[in-house]
């Protein structure tokens, strides 16, 4: 009788562990992989950038690495001769927050941004010659982020002012990637003017969409600043960036919860998003899933002890190594706190010219009033 019980117990053990295995892969992915477009040149399209450095920021932070990156930038916002503080992009106005950083590591930039060069990443279509960083090295296990902004209108995006992809072409795609075993989910998001249009003719199944405006609205910028003359960002992706903040790599936030983080009366253009296509419950669905990276890890019923590992391990160090203080990570930038801070005032001072130009007027017009004959009184 109580070996029964034994192997009855032990059942329900193993019965748990596999739950909870099956509770953390549930999505079916074991990795992910991030494509970030900006399709704009020229220093007037600053908040494109911004909005493709943000998304590239964040993803980062939640743990998918640059290997699973490719980054697609049209223009060098940091290096353009414009910029008044050089290597950096600004995605608040108060300057403070500096998405561009140290370890950007950009994969297609300047003309290397195009329609044919995006087609090929997405379907694995390119030269053998192209390194690993410019490849899209996703499978059927991958769950695929896809964030694209520019300028667009119905049914289509531009790249560059001088070319464009419509939504047939995107759509189409999606559908090689499928038929060819490049994703198990995807999740495409674009912020653009009418970016609705560019979602209306998927057909591939798992792909869930967002897009800043519908058929026939414009999606407006925000955070304009007078430094740099130009708007920093976008609205939806300033709110959707808000939004991700608040995510830690464990966090339980779903899809839903992404739906409803810019509504119209902030973002003024009507934000949509498209679950028709997707196989699972957006209720179900992790904001992880695809902002995120899969972490592998091995479930076990036995107790490991570090501490005697580690006794055996330090009684070998040399004893100069041991008074060493112990390391510590660096304190990370408050963002939360920047973002919803106020600007800074800042102190007026006259230009260098402008005291020397009003005594000038001054005398041109004692000059003109009195003649030559009364200038002794003023010197």
């Amino acid at each position: 009788m109580s070996g029964h019980f034994l192997l009855l117990k032990k059942s329900n053990n193993f019965s748990i562990f596999q739950d909870q295995a099956e509770q953390f892969f549930r999505s079916g992915h074991t990795n992910n992989w991030a494509v970030l477009v900006c399709t704009s040149r020229f220093w007037f399209n600053y908040r494109h950038v911004a909005n493709t450095l943000s998304v590239y920021r964040s993803v980062k932070r939640l743990g998918i690495p640059d290997s699973h990156i490719v980054l697609m930038l049209a223009d060098d916002m940091a290096c353009n001769p414009r910029n008044p503080k050089p290597a950096t992009v600004f995605s608040h106005k108060n300057m403070e927050l500096n998405v561009y950083g140290d370890d950007v590591e950009v994969d297609y930039r300047s003309y290397e941004v195009t329609v044919e060069n995006f087609l090929r990443v997405l379907t694995g279509r390119i030269p053998p010659s192209t390194p690993r960083s410019k490849r899209l090295l996703s499978d059927d296990r991958s769950n695929i982020l896809i964030y694209m902004t520019g300028h667009g209108g119905n049914g289509f995006l531009k790249f560059q002012d001088s070319e464009e992809i419509t939504n047939v072409e995107l759509a189409d795609a999606f559908e090689q990637m499928w038929q060819k075993r490049r994703y198990n989910e995807l999740l495409f998001i674009i912020d653009t003017c009418q970016g609705a249009s560019m979602y209306e003719r998927f057909y591939s199944p798992n792909i869930m969409a967002l897009a800043s405006s519908q058929v026939g609205e414009d999606s407006l910028s925000h955070q304009p600043d007078l430094g740099i003359g130009v708007h920093l960002m976008d609205r939806y992706t300033f709110y959707v960036l808000e939004f991700l903040e608040e995510i830690h790599p464990a966090s339980q936030t779903n899809m839903n919860d992404l739906f409803q983080v810019c509504p119209k009366s902030l973002c003024v253009s009507t934000p949509g998003h498209r679950t028709d296509l997707f196989q699972r419950d957006p209720q179900n669905v992790l904001i992880t899933d695809f902002f995120g990276s899969v972490r592998k890890v091995e479930i076990t019923t036995e107790t490991v002890s570090l501490d005697n590992d580690l006794a055996g391990f330090e009684s070998n160090l040399p004893k100069d190594e041991l008074a060493t203080e112990p390391l510590k990570y660096a304190e990370q930038l408050p963002v939360a706190q920047i973002i919803h801070q106020k600007p800074k005032q800042k102190d007026w001072h006259p230009p260098g010219g402008f005291i020397l130009g009003l005594w000038a007027l001054i005398i041109m017009v004692f000059f003109k009033t009195y003649g030559i004959k009364h200038m002794k009184h003023i010197f």
